[in-house]
Parts: structure tokens; C-alpha cells; sequence
């Protein structure tokens, strides 16, 4: 599968894609090699992904125990301390749940990844929640006209859908990442730009 996400991601910069720093997924088969070799950016395995596919092996009646185990990771100030605590946890672990640190051991790097840019973007960085609500926005939207016309009002539904998120987005700073936030941590020199006096 790593063919077809470097496929898919080749693409993207052939068509201006640059200065990518993260990509958050779920743990599809191939796409952290491919985000790798064509982006040469981190990739973040989605948090959220990782928890369900952890919980599922620890049973219906440890499930609240792993979880609030593996969340005291996640409250670590920094990246080296965020590894630790989860270490610690994966060894407690080990006994009882040995497939469930196991997975833990293999899943550290891609799933702690977020810890490592500022603290202030960490809480929109680790998983992949805020893309799945907006695709099930679009769907929600285009459920209701069922089919259309044409090619043209499909992309002028779907267009209008983005626009009015990235119009929140902007406008909500506290709930998404700014331009501002980021342009100390970008390579891109139109984030940097100052702004125009009026």
C-alpha cells in the first residue's frame, strides 16, 4: 500500500503542497513511509485510532484502567517525559496485558509525535477528530440533495461547506491554529509575512 499513498502524496506536491511538518492518520498500512520519503515530515498516528485498538485488547473490565493509565502519558508537560510515563505504563502493563504493551512499545514514536511541537497546538495535533467531523459534515449536506445535477453543483456544495469551516476556523482562534501561532515554526516565508498597515 505504501505505492499508493507515495502515488497519492506525490500529487499533492506536484500541485504546490509544501512546507508540511505533520501528518496525522490512522495506522494505514504504508502511509508513514510514504509521508516520510515524499514530505519528509513527522507523522502522528491518530491518538483517538490508537485508543480503541488498545482498549480492545484489555478487556471489557480493565478498559477504564488502560485508559486512564495510557491518558497520564498524554498529561506530561514535555516530549521526553510524555516517553517515560509511557514507558512506565507499558511495563506495568506487561504482566497481566503482555499484547497490549507490546503494541504500546511499537505505537510510542508515531503515537507521542504531537509532543514535540508547542504545547499550544498539542491538543489539535493529535488526532484526526477535527477532518472526520467535517467529512461527516459534507456528507450530512450532500445526503440531504441525494443526487445532483452535475458535476459543477456537487463542488460548489462541497466548496461552500469548506469555505464556512475555514471561515470558523479563522475566526474561532482559540479552537484551531493560527497563522500567527505557527509562522515562528514554518519554513514557508508568506506565513512569516507582517501584517499590512491599514
Amino acid at each position: 500500500m505504501t505505492k499508493g499513498w507515495t502515488a497519492f502524496l506525490r500529487k499533492l506536491t506536484r500541485r504546490g503542497l509544501r512546507g508540511v511538518k505533520l501528518v496525522i492518520s490512522d495506522a494505514h498500512e504504508g502511509i508513514k513511509a510514504a509521508v516520510s520519503r515524499i514530505l519528509t515530515a513527522t507523522w502522528q498516528r491518530c491518538r483517538v485510532h490508537f485508543m480503541r485498538n488498545v482498549l480492545a485488547h484489555a478487556g471489557r473490565n480493565g478498559r477504564r484502567v488502560v485508559s486512564a493509565f495510557i491518558a497520564t502519558a498524554f498529561a506530561q508537560d514535555d516530549a521526553e517525559q510524555a516517553r517515560a510515563q509511557w514507558r512506565r505504563v507499558a511495563d506495568q502493563l506487561r504482566p497481566k496485558v503482555p499484547k497490549l504493551a507490546a503494541l504500546m512499545d511499537n505505537a510510542e514514536p508515531d503515537v507521542l509525535a504531537y509532543m514535540s511541537f508547542p504545547a499550544q497546538h498539542r491538543v489539535k495535533l493529535h488526532s484526526t477528530n477535527p477532518l472526520e467531523r467535517l467529512n461527516g459534515e459534507i456528507k450530512r449536506r450532500t445526503d440531504v440533495v441525494g443526487i445532483f445535477p452535475n458535476e459543477d453543483a456537487i463542488t460548489r456544495l462541497v466548496g461552500a461547506i469548506l469555505l464556512e469551516q475555514n471561515d470558523e476556523w479563522a475566526v474561532q482562534r482559540a479552537r484551531y491554529i493560527t497563522l500567527e501561532s505557527i509562522a515562528p515554526f514554518s519554513d514557508d516565508p508568506f506565513v512569516g509575512l507582517p501584517n499590512v498597515a491599514a
